[in-house]
């Protein structure tokens, strides 16, 4: 027969009604699976995850529209100025302190060329810069010139796409050339340069990252995160845009009266009358998949896309980010 013993109080006597001590049960510790779930809860709403995932979206969808850009965002492009900043600063203070270094490859032409490749990319970044955000600013009041600039603007755009993937396209053969010239074993740059030689390997690490992005970002999104999601069973793709948007958010996205083959509207919120807002290119809400009717109220996003007031209303309330492109409200 099986006996548990209880621990009775040492100053207890024989044949006293004997109490048994109380034991403290010791607090049930949280199972594992819980702390995952919240911890996949923290990330997938984490600012920095919302962004990988409009990179992704914006990367695999489709960039018409300027404004769905997340690299366009203020805080990217400032982010890629201190990079530029960072990356100018260093080149030029290491080839002026290594004057006496004579590495064997031309290690001096190859860091000047990818400095004028930076200084290149700071036009390219303002160009952007002006092109978001000032052109943005300027084009309220003035519907009728801006259709006028219209043709100009797109011809502007070109032009910087264009400059923008000949200047990727130099990035890719110079990062070629400093990788056969540093990691030659023929010979020996360390010992005869080791400051511009420390320098290139630096360089080259940062490009190796850049261009790895995407790939690092395929497997986070479509092989990490479905694989964390089906075992702990928390969709983390939609875990940042889980709570709806709240009335006030709603109410204060600008709304007008569609008129067919006019981008102009009448604003039903008081918002000015003579602003000139982006429209989809698509003459029909995706969310209903019913085109747009005159005199009919449709709402637009931060993002710049466009849907029935009704339709985005009730998406909204239920998730805060757009149905196209994923990007959140701002809260």
């Amino acid at each position: 027969m099986n006996t548990r013993f209880i621990s009775f109080s040492s100053n207890s006597a024989v044949g006293e009604n004997h109490s048994p001590v109380s034991i403290r049960a010791r607090p049930a510790r949280a199972p594992p699976a819980t702390f995952l779930i919240r911890l996949a809860m923290r990330i997938s709403r984490a600012r920095w995850f919302t962004f990988l995932r409009r990179v992704f979206h914006y990367q695999n969808g489709s960039r018409s529209n300027l404004g769905s850009n997340p690299f366009n965002s203020s805080t990217w492009m400032m982010l890629e100025l201190v990079a530029l900043l960072v990356q100018i600063t260093m080149t030029t203070f290491t080839v002026a302190i290594s004057k006496r270094e004579k590495p064997v490859w031309p290690m001096r032409i190859w860091i000047v060329g990818y400095d004028i490749g930076c200084l290149l990319s700071l036009l390219l970044l303002y160009g952007r810069y002006r092109q978001v955000h000032v052109a943005q600013g300027d084009s309220f009041g003035l519907p009728d010139l801006e259709r006028q600039r219209g043709s100009e603007d797109s011809r502007c755009t070109h032009l910087m796409n264009r400059c923008r993937t000949s200047l990727e396209l130099f990035f890719a053969i110079w990062f070629v050339m400093g990788n056969v010239w540093v990691f030659d074993s023929r010979f020996g740059s360390f010992n005869r340069a080791p400051k511009l030689h420390v320098l290139c390997i630096s360089l080259l690490a940062w490009n190796a990252v850049c261009y790895s992005f995407p790939f690092l970002l395929f497997l986070l999104l479509c092989c990490c995160v479905p694989l964390i999601s089906s075992v702990l069973g928390y969709n983390m793709q939609m875990g940042s845009a889980e709570r709806g948007a709240s009335d006030d958010q709603i109410s204060s996205l600008p709304s007008w009266k569609y008129k067919a083959g006019d981008t102009n509207s009448e604003d039903d919120n008081d918002v000015d009358c003579n602003s000139t807002l982006v429209a989809n290119d698509d003459p029909e809400c995706c969310i209903c998949l019913a085109k747009y009717k005159d005199k009919e109220e449709v709402r637009q996003l931060p993002c710049s896309h466009m849907f029935h007031l009704k339709c985005v209303d009730q998406w909204l309330r239920i998730i805060s980010c757009c149905p196209l492109c994923k990007q959140e409200l701002e809260r």
